[in-house]
């Protein structure tokens, strides 16, 4: 079968490398916002395009005889790419664009839970323009999350505490969003650890993936402005450090109600993968927010660890089948570590030569923003690539991604404490006072 993967970063190359594995015959093409090496040695060709816009997506499907498309980013899913490509015969993993509003719209999603009584959803209030807004934050005193409603790469996000330190600073921000013509949800900030919990959704069935912590903060001991993702870390229990089995459970049950909210809402079931971002509580785990696709670092720690077969996965999601499919992950932890450009997220070096020639496993080397210039890899100006280290134990795991994203040269920097046991126990006791 011929398949049209869509996008071109690492997720994607986590993803053209299940793709590879499956033992069905398959032609994988993929349509890139840039020259990915690692997507291109794996598929029959790549060509670069934009990816956002559907008549062109659907065109090149056609072209290439493509019967199944796996949408990547989150961009084409919100332009409605899905959607056109289902109109014109070709099954799809990835959400339609009314359903991808989970990821899309803020407000939508804190709707959605109060509307279907969901547990998870905290205080929250969408606004508009400036009217309440200083009500709404004494309302919530000193712990409140400012989120711009929309897409912004995971940077639209203020949390008082860490980017806000006043009312005052909360209020420059709203109004920044105000003058963008932008409509911004204020809620109640959660106390606890961040988790991700990714599910394959067929529409009515779900199959979960093992739990991961990201890490937002460009900087060591988790400082800086925030990223779409420094690096990840899962155990070999497809657990947390942190985490009781019933924190999996209630992530669980929240990401199968909220598939099945959406197919009340709109007649018809969510297609892709589920990604619920989680915060573990002193009551119970809470919802931050939902992305309509898999993560990025995430896939990199899950995909690898599947024991089964991706394809197979895809249809099965595509043809609401999923039931049928045996869905397991290897008992292994993983620890992802991106090597980013210097001056990165805000201003970040462009076009400067990388040397990847001293990564000893390469098949755990994934390319990200890059491209291809006089026959040289250069940094293209995001998250460039990334390296896996998997393992028995999370310690070991980080040791290797640690020696191996080192080894990556050029003018980059990365964070060597993710995955390290001195960030691990902060976390576990962290959650233990809160308990």
């Amino acid at each position: 079968m011929k398949i049209l993967l869509i996008g071109s970063g690492a997720r994607e190359h986590a993803i053209a490398r299940a793709l590879d594995r499956s033992l069905h015959e398959k032609e994988i093409y993929c349509l890139a916002s840039n020259m990915n090496p690692g997507i291109a040695e794996l598929c029959h060709e790549l060509t670069v395009g934009n990816i956002n816009d559907s008549e062109f997506v659907v065109n090149h499907a056609n072209e290439v005889g493509a019967s199944l498309a796996i949408v990547g980013p989150e961009n084409p899913l919100a332009t409605g790419v899905a959607d056109t490509l289902w109109d014109a015969g070709i099954k799809v993993v990835g959400p339609k664009k009314n359903l991808a509003q989970i990821e899309t719209s803020k407000t939508f999603t804190r709707n959605l839970l109060e509307e279907y009584n969901i547990p998870g959803d905290p205080k929250y209030k969408t606004f508009n323009s400036m009217s309440g807004v200083l009500e709404f934050l004494n309302v919530l005193g000193e712990n409140y999350v400012v989120k711009y409603d929309g897409l912004a790469g995971g940077k639209g996000v203020k949390v008082s505490g860490d980017h806000i330190h006043s009312h005052n600073e909360a209020l420059a921000y709203c109004q920044e969003l105000v003058d963008k013509d932008g409509e911004f949800v204020i809620e109640e900030k959660f106390i606890g650890q961040e988790f991700s919990l990714m599910s394959f959704c067929d529409g009515e069935t779900l199959k979960h993936m093992p739990a991961v912590q990201d890490h937002k903060r460009a900087y060591e001991g988790d400082t800086g402005p925030n990223t779409g993702g420094m690096g990840t870390y899962s155990n070999a229990d497809h657990s947390l450090p942190f985490l009781t089995n019933e924190d999996i459970a209630e992530a669980q049950a929240i990401n199968m109600a909220t598939a099945k909210a959406l197919k009340n809402k709109f007649g018809e079931g969510y297609k892709g993968v589920l990604y619920g971002g989680f915060m573990a509580t002193a009551d119970g785990v809470k919802l931050i927010e939902y992305n309509a696709r898999f993560g990025d670092p995430e896939a990199m720690n899950v995909l690898p660890l599947l024991d089964a077969d991706f394809i197979e996965i895809c249809n099965s999601i595509a043809d609401g089948t999923l039931n049928s499919v045996d869905v397991q992950f290897q008992n292994k932890a993983t620890v992802c570590k991106y090597a980013v450009p210097e001056g990165y997220p805000e201003k970040p070096v462009k076009g400067k030569p990388i040397d990847v020639s001293n990564v000893v496993n390469t098949d755990d080397l994934f390319y990200a923003s890059v491209d291809i210039q006089n026959g040289q890899l250069v940094e293209a100006g995001s998250r460039t690539v990334a390296v896996v280290g998997i393992a028995n134990t999370i310690s070991e795991a980080e040791k290797i991604a640690e020696n191996e994203i080192s080894a990556v040269e050029g003018p980059l920097f990365h964070r060597t404490d993710i995955g390290s046991m001195q960030l691990v126990n902060k976390r576990v006791e962290h959650m233990d006072s809160l308990r």
